[in-house]
């Protein structure tokens, strides 16, 4: 980026001191003290284990030109502009934005949020828009697209500097849409503040990073403050389903409007006929066939379907498109063994989601062989979902194998007894506790006969465990794919 003056800077940001000059040339900005170099705008900012203001002197020192601070240091250098806000998280979000001339309002930029669909619809919209000649970006949880050119993504959201290079980057390659998904965390720690929306989805809300938020009602607050943000001429689209659906938009200033498989809303849903391979749907009316599994899918098949249209895409099309997008990388992801049975990967970590992709490969098995469900928990997180996933998979499946996901830093034996006590009494026998996420998914497989559905919960698209900060090599897809090696060589020998 070209070097921009420090008071263009600052304009959409309130300011309650100024100590120095305001017309100084800014080379570049930064929130890393470590990054800090002659002419650069450092924002201190107070994060969750570092306060960046025990840095003032040493950026000084560094050749910062300027600092956006909320308290002034004791003996400020008379080389740097030091400018006092009352939150310097919120003026990162403006100042970034400014800094790479506020790419967001030269986009279509789609948020959702929601516990669970989050990247399956914001992915879905991105390859739609491909589909429908549209040039577009993607910020996921799986990865970070430039129109077609892809980057792995290191969290949901990315920072704020971060988040409006790539959109800056989506302008320079002539996208004229982006999709993202805005996470809680995000929105408590105001990163996707400054930018402007043309529109917002809520997926859904169930228990999760409780850990973070405390109570599900500060989760709720949380979601809902994204749609609290979004201007009068943005639209915000809501599952109804949803028990907190119309809490979201209670106090939006963005148009309204409503999806369901349930009840009366703008874009209404029917599954006609779930398959393992795909589902017949009608959208207000429509049938299509789609190549996505359960009533989970057909939410955000609805929810992609809305946004597009509100986006003022031709409809008809949209309808035709839709039938040709694939699932998601690690999404309900089918594969079929040589020996006949099916295994499906999927990212489910939250209660609510492993119950709805229990539920819905139960409805595509319809009573025919036996669900063989193979799920952990991750460690360092919200450990009351525990024994609820236990309890839930042992419901739904015929066997249950309980076996390690990202232990982190906890013992994974230990995460292990926790979700063992959810298990009612009579599900224990059939229930196999193996720590070892491979020998856990062979197992699996070995027991499943033809016509039998086993089920891969918790990673999904994640090559890599997590064990005591190390993050080593682990895919479930392609522990499964070296099965099935050995399941055809066993059958040609």
């Amino acid at each position: 980026m070209n070097n921009k003056i420090l008071q263009q800077l600052l304009e959409d940001i309130e300011v309650k001191q100024v100590v120095g000059e305001m017309e100084k040339s800014i080379a570049d900005v930064t929130c890393d003290s470590r990054t800090v170099k002659e002419g650069s705008l450092f924002v201190a900012v107070r994060g969750v284990a570092v306060d960046a203001h025990q840095f003032l002197h040493q950026v000084a020192e560094a050749g910062a030109a300027a600092v956006v601070c909320e308290e002034l240091p004791e003996n400020p250098s008379e080389s740097v502009t030091y400018v006092v806000v009352p939150n310097s998280t919120i003026a990162l979000a403006h100042i970034a934005s400014a800094w790479y001339d506020h790419p967001s309002s030269q986009l279509k930029l789609v948020g959702v949020t929601g516990t669970n669909g989050k990247t399956t619809i914001a992915t879905l919209l991105y390859e739609l828009s491909q589909l429908m000649g549209h040039k577009a970006g993607l910020l996921s949880t799986v990865q970070n697209i430039v129109d077609k050119k892809a980057e792995p993504a290191k969290q949901t959201t990315p920072d704020h500097l971060t988040l409006n290079r790539l959109l800056h980057d989506m302008v320079e390659a002539g996208c004229k849409y982006a999709f993202m998904e805005v996470s809680s965390h995000a929105c408590v720690q105001h990163r996707v503040d400054g930018l402007k929306f043309a529109g917002g989805i809520f997926t859904n809300l169930t228990r999760d990073h409780l850990d973070y938020h405390g109570t599900v009602d500060n989760y709720i607050k949380a979601k809902k403050m994204f749609f609290d943000s979004l201007e009068s001429d943005a639209f915000a689209v809501v599952n109804i389903d949803d028990k907190v659906g119309k809490v979201m938009v209670q106090n939006t200033k963005a148009s309204k409007y409503s999806y369901s498989l349930l009840t009366l809303a703008d874009y209404k849903c029917r599954v006609i006929e779930d398959r393992i391979d795909g589902t017949a749907m009608t959208i207000n009316g429509t049938s299509l066939d789609v190549m996505f599994t359960g009533r989970f899918n057909a939410y955000n098949l609805t929810a992609v379907y809305a946004a597009a249209v509100l986006l003022g895409w031709d409809k008809e099309q949209v309808l035709v498109k839709m039938s040709q997008l694939v699932p998601v990388a690690g999404r309900f992801q089918t594969m079929r063994s040589p020996r006949g049975y099916t295994a499906i990967v999927d990212y489910a970590h939250t209660p609510d989601a492993l119950v709805n992709v229990l539920d819905a490969a139960n409805e595509v098995m319809n009573g025919r062989g036996t669900l063989i469900t193979v799920c952990g928990c991750g460690g360092n997180r919200d450990s009351g979902k525990r024994p609820i996933m236990a309890r839930e998979a042992s419901l739904r499946s015929g066997r249950l194998i309980l076996t390690s996901d990202n232990p982190r830093f906890e013992d994974p034996d230990a995460i292990l007894r926790e979700m063992e006590a959810g298990l009612p009494d009579d599900k224990r026998p059939t229930t196999l506790i193996i720590t070892d996420r491979r020998q856990a998914i062979k197992t699996a497989c070995q027991l499943a006969q033809a016509g039998d559905v086993v089920l891969v919960a918790g990673k999904g698209h994640e090559d890599y465990q997590e064990i005591q900060g190390v993050k080593h090599h682990f895919d479930d897809r392609e522990e499964i794919a070296k099965i099935f090696e050995g399941e055809q060589k066993l059958s040609v020998d």
